[in-house]
């Protein structure tokens, strides 16, 4: 289990200083497939980076990896893909398959083939040469051939088209290992409302629920309504632009 205290972030810039994130609490465990969803600035790349150690939380906080600090050793436990691309442009998909099997010994090379092949990506061609849909596709194929427990993944489907997302979803579901948790966030929520188990909402920096898919349909909530109560969605909001209002 991965458990995740009080974890704060402060950045200072020019205007001040900015709360990125406060106080955020939670647990992660083997077999989750968990959506961290929020608007646009909420903090949810900064949650992931500072899970991963990116990042430098602010004083107070802890990450628990079963019980104990995360050291290490336990980086291969972790997995992450971003669309801020964390490869080597100048590589091929072969060498990082290469460079990956040196540095993971859990490296699955059959996932790895698997999904270059349900992609269709190139092995031999440079990574510079690939459209950004594509190297979106190389992340999360290298996340989740790595061998980790724990695989994060930030808006991993941007410049993908809806049916390369649909059928990935599928292929996604059948290959995740029971002792795999998978922490997925983005704003696509109506696609992935039917893969997630659980759903983390942040807001202005903030946690304000942690809540279980299956609890919201025995109480036939529709999670996209349950969102829109928690961040007072306006209705009106677009027809009181159009009238200039």
């Amino acid at each position: 289990m991965l458990e995740i205290n009080a974890i704060s972030k402060i950045y200072s810039g020019i205007k001040g200083d900015k709360q990125a994130l406060s106080e955020v609490s939670f647990q992660l465990r083997p077999g989750e497939i968990v959506g961290l969803f929020g608007e646009n600035g909420a903090g949810k790349s900064t949650l992931m980076k500072c899970i991963l150690g990116y990042t430098e939380p602010a004083l107070g906080a802890s990450i628990l990896l079963d019980g104990e600090k995360v050291k290490l050793s336990d980086k291969e436990r972790f997995a992450f893909a971003t669309g801020e691309h964390s490869f080597f442009a100048s590589m091929t998909p072969k060498e990082h398959r290469e460079f990956y099997r040196e540095q993971f010994p859990r490296f699955d090379k059959e996932r790895y083939a698997m999904l270059m092949d349900f992609f269709g990506l190139p092995e031999k061609e440079r990574l510079r040469g690939f459209s950004t849909g594509q190297k979106n596709q190389f992340e999360v194929i290298m996340a989740l051939s790595q061998g980790a427990d724990y695989i994060f993944m930030d808006e991993p489907f941007a410049g993908n088209d809806i049916f390369n997302r649909e059928d990935f979803y599928k292929v996604m579901l059948g290959i995740l290992k029971p002792n795999e948790c998978l922490v997925l966030s983005t704003h696509l929520i109506e696609e992935v409302r039917n893969i997630i188990s659980r759903a983390l909402f942040l807001k202005r920096g903030r946690l304000i629920e942690d809540c279980v898919i299956s609890e919201l349909e025995e109480e036939g909530i529709d999670l996209i309504d349950h969102m829109k109560e928690l961040y007072s969605y306006d209705r009106r909001r677009a027809l009181k632009a159009s009238e200039g209002r």
